[in-house]
């Protein structure tokens, strides 16, 4: 899949070459990935590190701020080329990225930050083997609390650990009566409101418990899963930096090397104990769909 995946770039590059003015469409894109436009995306996010949109923004400032430099297009010719209507908004999104307005940097030679053209190549990095299985599952409903926090890629997620705390005793023994399939017990679940999982990005977390389609949430809430099919992983080491290793680990290595795509949904989380530091057992639930087409690099 990472040969489809340097392809999709490619082809990027040469729309922003030929065409600098007009959208990148990312369907055709991630068809050339030989993926869903919503697989393509988060996993784009996870390897890059950056939504593919903020990429492909950087790329075209980086090429209209060469051109600001050379001198030898105006400035209304240049933030025509690369698609903006008006000079003011091509300085609002010139300055985002270079940090300085297009008119100073032509004035004062000022040096420019350059988003390089990615590409992807595997990299083995110790000899950890990831050990999955692939579960096919009814509809249920994630039943419990939810609230809105930020993505922490490393260390301890404060508005995470907030949230856990602010639970109540009565909440939580209503969740454990209605628990009811896998993965068994409390659990957490992280709800994507966005195709970035860049540090920061805003995700639903909840705390919860897996019921059946008809359970009734009455004072919690409830999110309800459509049936599909998930890849479980398995996990031990210290919490959280185990974890968010694993969580790396699926979308940059397990991803590229199998036939499946993410699909959306929740992302489940069973852990225990959970404790700072302390040596966890876990299962991660990914939703997942088979893909078709030739994996690996």
């Amino acid at each position: 899949m990472l040969e489809q995946l340097n392809q999709a770039l490619e082809h990027i590059e040469r729309c922003l070459e030929a065409d600098a003015d007009q959208e990148i469409d990312v369907a055709e894109v991630a068809r050339i990935a030989m993926a869903s436009e919503y697989h393509f995306r988060r996993l784009f996010s996870a390897l890059a590190g950056m939504p593919l949109s903020v990429y492909v923004r950087r790329r075209r400032m980086t090429l209209a701020g060469a051109e600001v430099l050379g001198g030898e297009r105006t400035l209304l010719d240049v933030a025509v080329r690369y698609g903006y209507g008006s000079g003011e908004a091509f300085a609002r999104a010139f300055r985002s990225v270079h940090g300085i307005g297009p008119g100073e940097a032509r004035r004062t030679g000022a040096t420019l930050t350059a988003q390089p053209r990615m590409s992807f190549r595997v990299v083995v990095e110790g000899s950890t083997t990831m050990r999955y299985r692939i579960v096919e599952k009814e509809a249920f409903r994630v039943v419990g609390r939810k609230a809105r926090v930020p993505l922490v890629h490393e260390g301890v997620n404060a508005a995470a650990a907030a949230h856990v705390q602010s639970l109540d005793m009565q909440a939580i023994v209503r969740m454990k009566e209605l628990a009811d399939g896998e993965p068994k017990g409390v659990l957490s679940a992280v709800e994507h409101l966005t195709d970035s999982r860049e540090e920061g990005a805003e995700v639903d977390y909840w705390i919860g418990v897996v019921a059946g389609p008809e359970a009734s949430a009455e004072e919690l809430e409830a999110l309800d899963v459509p049936a599909g099919t998930w890849a479980v992983f398995d996990n031990h080491g210290p919490y959280p930096s185990a974890l968010q290793e694993l969580w790396r680990d699926v979308f940059t290595q397990w991803f590229p090397s199998n036939p499946y795509a993410s699909r959306p949904g929740p992302e489940l989380l069973r852990t225990q104990p959970v404790e700072i530091g302390t040596e966890t057992g876990s299962q991660l639930w990914i939703p997942v769909e088979r893909v078709s087409g030739n994996t690996g690099a």
